[in-house]
């Protein structure tokens, strides 16, 4: 931990030193492929959710506040400044739960680095105060975004914030956005450690917000506008603080770690551990259900059963009971009573709910969350039927063991280690499948296949202007007609 004698550099400043001097030719190939399909993903999820009822909300609201500026929001055909531009975009990333995850420090990274990266780069060439934004440079500063925000949430323990009640993501991602927009602008190593400073002071997020309220969808959205806040004040010779991941008063992993449980408390190490060598994009996961990450493994828990005992769950009101044993991260973030009325935000939350659904719908994806299909009886008895249970057994996050009992006694279970899309993870080639099956009849097949064309062939973008000029403009909404 950091000494107030110490003359060496901390992990603050090693970090941003890594930051400054990181090139496209540092990072392996599969890695730089495996950032063009992640980016892919991350725009297809904005454009499915910029016009469901929360994100046209908060556009409603915030547009309401806001000036005209340089800056597009994505899936309509306004123009506002950067700060709520990355605000709202974000929000329409994180809008429908089917965006990525880090599997061992929870963080949405696509919510936090491509709407700040986006934003700063419009301002920058409204402002000309940078140069022209290329598809490389973007691809480079998403990478560097990519692999700040797992480091910072692994050296506080990863999904055992989660576990404490804070939203894990949005404490990570605010340094997460910082840095990536740092990079994006060629800061060097001390303006990068201000904008880290001042990025890291606004850091916060409650976990309670995922109990059905709008503020869900958009914490992400704070750390997204709150990063690039923190880069474009260092930019203009604004100071932050220093060494703010070790500084052992009022310091990041300090102040976030009191209560930990924990020993040591943080692990400082972790956030330079293997520069250049561990790529924390590796464990980018990418969602095949609209739901949050927990509640997949019991997702294929109901789905596994189905395949096996399709005779047995014909008649759902046979079941008597149904019994979901997780990990203490999952069962904290799903394994809560859902209760009604519950809204969309909710239901996406819950292990039981979504159990449910699959049992009924056999799929979780956006038809199941219209506001017609949240209330079916059926579904509700399948909830009140249903438990979780915390259990010491299973260290991994996703791990989940089901059983379903029936009323004439009889009983089937079965075990998942790992959901669909975490072990292994989605082939790029599914994620292109994907962004494909979720957007279709969203957008046009033209603009559905530039989008594509122009994210898998980054390197060869001049300015990504021609990119963000395809995420504007007026998109539909998946509930159009419910």
């Amino acid at each position: 931990m950091a000494n107030d004698n110490d003359t060496q550099p901390g992990v603050t400043r090693h970090f941003c030193s890594w930051v400054e001097g990181l090139t496209l030719e540092d990072i392996p190939e599969d890695i730089k492929t495996r950032a063009k399909y992640l980016i892919l993903d991350g725009v297809g999820c904005a454009l499915v959710a910029s016009h469901l009822p929360w994100t046209e909300k908060a556009t409603s609201i915030v547009l309401g506040m806001e000036g005209e500026g340089p800056c597009p929001v994505w899936g309509y055909d306004k123009k506002i400044s950067p700060l709520p531009a990355a605000l709202l975009n974000s929000t329409a990333i994180q809008g429908f739960e089917i965006d990525d995850w880090h599997s061992l420090a929870p963080v949405h990274s696509n919510a936090i680095v491509l709407p700040a990266l986006f934003a700063a780069a419009s301002n920058a060439r409204s402002t000309g105060t940078g140069p022209v934004s290329s598809g490389s440079s973007l691809l480079l500063a998403t990478i560097a975004g990519y692999e700040t925000g797992p480091r910072v949430g692994l050296a506080l323990y990863g999904s055992h914030m989660l576990s404490r009640g804070w939203h894990s993501g949005v404490v990570f991602g605010h340094a997460q956005a910082a840095a990536a927009v740092a990079k994006l602008l060629h800061l060097p190593t001390d303006q990068i450690e201000d904008a880290l400073g001042i990025a890291c002071t606004q850091a916060c997020g409650l976990m309670s917000a995922q109990f059905s309220s709008d503020a869900k969808r958009m914490q992400h959205g704070f750390a997204a506008r709150n990063g690039l806040f923190g880069a474009l004040l260092a930019a203009g010779g604004y100071s932050g603080i220093k060494n703010v991941f070790e500084e052992r008063y009022g310091g990041f992993l300090g102040t976030f770690s009191q209560g930990s449980g924990k020993e040591p408390p943080y692990v400082e190490e972790e956030i330079v551990k293997g520069l250049g060598e561990i790529w924390q994009t590796e464990n980018i996961r990418v969602k095949p259900y609209a739901a949050m990450a927990g509640t997949h493994g019991s997702i294929d828990a109901m789905a596994a059963l189905q395949r096996e005992y399709p005779d047995q769950l014909e008649n759902l009101k046979r079941i008597k009971k149904i019994t979901f044993e997780m990990s203490e991260a999952a069962f904290k973030h799903g394994g809560w009573i859902a209760k009604r009325p519950l809204t969309a935000t909710g239901a996406q939350m819950s292990c039981a709910y979504v159990a449910a659904v699959q049992l009924l719908d056999g799929q979780v994806l956006a038809e199941q969350f219209r506001d017609s299909n949240l209330n079916r009886e059926e579904l509700w008895e399948l909830v009140g039927k249903t438990e979780c249970w915390q259990t010491e057994e299973f260290e991994n996050l996703m791990s989940q063991r089901a059983t379903v009992e029936f009323e004439d006694g009889r009983l089937i279970s079965t075990f998942v280690g790992a959901a669909k899309g975490v072990d292994p993870p989605l082939t790029n080639g599914e994620i292109v499948d994907k962004f494909r099956m979720f957007t279709r009849g969203l957008i046009t097949q033209e603009r559905q296949r530039k989008i594509e064309e122009l994210v898998l062939g980054l390197e060869r973008l001049e300015d990504i202007a021609e990119l963000e000029a395809l995420l504007s403009g007026i998109t539909k909404s998946p509930f159009e007609g419910s």
